[in-house]
């Protein structure tokens, strides 16, 4: 697939909900799930807000989509995100059978869907997702960044 201008207004809407994230002092990342064309989940990370290390953006919008699909399947859904999935995060899409996901910046550190594993493109897994990278990277990259320039400078 490539990437188009859906992927760009979808990605703009992920990172929306990473600013948010950034105004209650987690790091800046947001998810967007779409499904035929509309937001079915959003997410932010809020693990310092929520004192809750599960609460990364990818996990907060699978589960706004399973209330409100009123199920935990995500067959066919694209999913957004402002930076590469943790580990933690991209087996948690691998579950839900999210079928696309659409990255912003990498994570060289702890990237889990390029940079460091491959876990929704590794065969011997139960499901596989197809990848996209780069889209609004600079943007991404740029609010990770200013918001880590003030708390490790």
């Amino acid at each position: 697939m490539t990437i188009d201008e859906r992927d760009t207004e979808f990605m703009t809407r992920a990172l929306d909900a990473a600013r948010a994230a950034g105004l209650h002092d987690d790091v800046p990342v947001g998810c967007v799930l779409v499904y035929n064309g509309e937001v079915i989940g959003v997410g932010e990370n809020r693990r310092e807000v929520d004192q809750d290390p599960t609460a990364h953006a990818e996990i907060i919008a699978l589960r706004d989509a399973a209330a409100r699909r009123d199920g935990w399947r995500m067959d066919g859904v694209s999913a957004y995100v402002t930076l590469e999935p943790c580990m933690m995060c991209a087996g948690a899409l691998l579950n839900a059978r999210v079928s696309r996901v659409i990255i912003g910046a990498m994570d060289e550190k702890a990237g889990a869907v390029g940079s460091r594993y491959n876990v929704l493109s590794d065969p011997r897994l139960l499901h596989e997702a197809y990848v996209s990278y780069d889209v609004l990277r600079n943007e991404s990259q740029a609010m990770l960044r200013e918001f880590f320039a003030v708390r490790r400078p």
